[in-house]
Parts: structure tokens; C-alpha cells; sequence
């Protein structure tokens, strides 16, 4: 069964979204610096950088299912994961966005609306079959349901975020991995407790 007892760590998380997406706003005008065109003279930068675009590509489609997954919510679930499925669309299509800019800024490309389909179960991505399962669920099958795909589908977005964490050489897209990294886990955190 799922208790709710956790809504000073929700409020905690909402606050913490909240100030990522201030920081990112704040980052995201920045005209000065490099533009990703400059000469990268060494092998290692041009992995990095490869490595930011590969982040940013994959984590479109990562993000646009998950809003897709807290579309779900109203009318099937519960009042807390209702309020949590806001909370994830309200991070996450700002990041979106974020990521689009980027990608044109450097002459990259943008995928397509569709392209969550060709990650399928990478990543903690949920499967059409999946998706379908949870669309067909309401009440408290659907809290819970959701809220273990939801853990998995974060889990997999951490892993990705401390992948260019590491390897990446951005700034601007190790500033958006972080906030991701650190939102994320803590909504994990949060879910976790939800389905106690």
C-alpha cells in the first residue's frame, strides 16, 4: 500500500527544482564564450564535446516521455502523484527547451518528436507496451505502477547525466547534467517513499 508521509520532502523538492531552474535560466542567455565551433586541437575535446551532443540528443526524447508518462496522471492517479507528475512536466519542459536551444546554437540537430520510440528500453525508457499498460490503469494501480516506472525512467536520466558528467566538456550542458542528476534523484528519493 502506498502512504503519503512525505510532504515536507515534496515541498523540499519543489523548492529545489525551483532554484535549479532559476540557475539554468540565469545560464542560458550567455552570449560570450565559445559557441562549441572553436578549435578543439585534441582528441579528448573532441570526444567531450561529442559527448555533450550525445547528452543532449538522448536526453530530448528521455525528457518527452516523461512528460508524456505525468500526462497520464490526471484522472488516474492519486492527488500526491498527480501533484508529482506537475512537478516532473514543470522541471523538465524548461529543460527541454534548454537542450533545444543548445542543439540549434551549435548546429546540431534536434530529434524528432517521435524519436523516444527508437530508445525504447534504453535508459530506463518505457516501452509502448508499457506505456499502454499504464494508460489502462486508474487509482492506486496507476499510483504505483507509475511510480516504479517513474523511479526506473529517472534512474536511467541520472546515469546518463553522470556519463557526461564525466566525460563531457561543456559547461552550459555539465550545468543542465547536474540539475538533472540532482532533481532526479531526489524525486527517486521521493518515489521511493511513496511507494513505502
Amino acid at each position: 500500500m502506498i502512504t503519503y508521509t512525505v510532504r515536507r520532502r515534496a515541498a523540499a523538492l519543489i523548492t529545489t527544482v525551483a532554484l535549479g531552474l532559476g540557475v539554468s535560466a540565469c545560464g542560458s542567455g550567455d552570449d560570450g564564450g565559445s559557441d562549441g565551433h572553436g578549435g578543439h586541437g585534441s582528441s579528448t575535446s573532441s570526444e567531450g564535446a561529442s559527448a555533450d551532443v550525445t547528452f543532449v540528443q538522448e536526453m530530448i526524447p528521455h525528457h518527452r516521455q516523461a512528460l508524456e508518462m505525468a500526462s497520464l496522471a490526471p484522472g488516474r492517479a492519486g492527488p500526491e502523484v498527480t501533484a508529482l507528475a506537475a512537478r516532473i512536466s514543470a522541471a523538465q519542459d524548461p529543460e527541454i527547451a534548454t537542450m533545444t536551444r543548445w542543439l540549434k546554437e551549435h548546429g546540431e540537430k534536434v530529434p524528432s518528436d517521435d524519436a523516444h520510440s527508437e530508445h525504447s528500453d534504453a535508459d530506463g525508457m518505457m516501452s509502448p507496451e508499457d506505456l499502454e499498460h499504464l494508460e489502462s490503469l486508474q487509482g492506486e494501480a496507476f499510483d504505483e505502477e507509475f511510480l516504479r516506472q517513474m523511479a526506473t525512467h529517472h534512474e536511467g536520466a541520472i546515469m546518463m547525466a553522470e556519463d557526461v558528467l564525466a566525460r563531457g566538456t561543456d559547461p552550459e550542458v555539465a550545468a543542465l547534467a547536474q540539475q538533472v542528476s540532482d532533481g532526479q534523484r531526489a524525486e527517486v528519493d521521493l518515489m521511493q517513499d511513496m511507494l513505502e
